[in-house]
């Protein structure tokens, strides 16, 4: 059931993004990735930012097996903007749960 809600948060995943412009004369707000030494945040660090840190990458993985196949449809996102796209796979407590394991890091 996880992959199929998975498969749609995909489906999903690309949409808002091609959909958001900027208005013209406007440039879109830029969000900057965490830096290394950073603590990384499941509000503020891009999934492609986590995946680059392997103690994080590991905590992710474990919490949700199923992500790595969509890494690329959702690297630009933080996992607090993936969860409503997820269909129930990514909860509240699930973000509570890995941002716990995060700070341990």
């Amino acid at each position: 059931m996880k992959f199929v809600t998975l498969a749609a948060l995909a489906a999903l995943a690309a949409a808002p993004a091609i959909a958001q412009t900027a208005p013209a004369g406007q440039s879109a707000p830029a969000q900057a990735p965490a830096a290394a030494s950073d603590k990384v945040s499941v509000k503020t660090t891009p999934v492609s930012e986590l995946v680059k840190n392997p103690k994080a990458k590991a905590v992710l993985e474990k919490a949700l097996p199923e992500i790595p196949q969509y890494y690329d449809q959702i690297g630009s996102m933080t996992l607090t903007q993936v969860m409503p796209l997820s269909q129930g796979a990514i909860t509240q407590a699930t973000l509570d749960a890995l941002q716990a394991e995060f700070d341990k890091l």
